[in-house]
């Protein structure tokens, strides 16, 4: 049977402008709201602290909570 990483949260390496799958899944976890987010609509993250966000308010908190705003 063939492994599509279907329910399963990836491992991800998150670098400027892109980021790279290192374990097969189909989506991170918010760092803030614990929210699932699929892969494929993935745009806020954190390469300092190798986080994802759900949005734009997310990420926002998550800086402000890092002290760095």
């Amino acid at each position: 049977m063939l492994m599509t990483g279907a329910g399963v949260p990836a491992r991800v390496h998150y670098m400027a402008g892109t980021f790279r799958v290192l374990s097969t899944g189909d989506h991170v976890i918010c760092a803030v709201t614990g929210m699932r987010i699929p892969l494929q609509e993935l745009k806020y993250w954190s390469v300092e602290r190798q986080e994802a966000y759900a949005d734009a308010e997310s990420s926002l908190k998550a800086e402000r909570r890092s002290g760095r705003i």
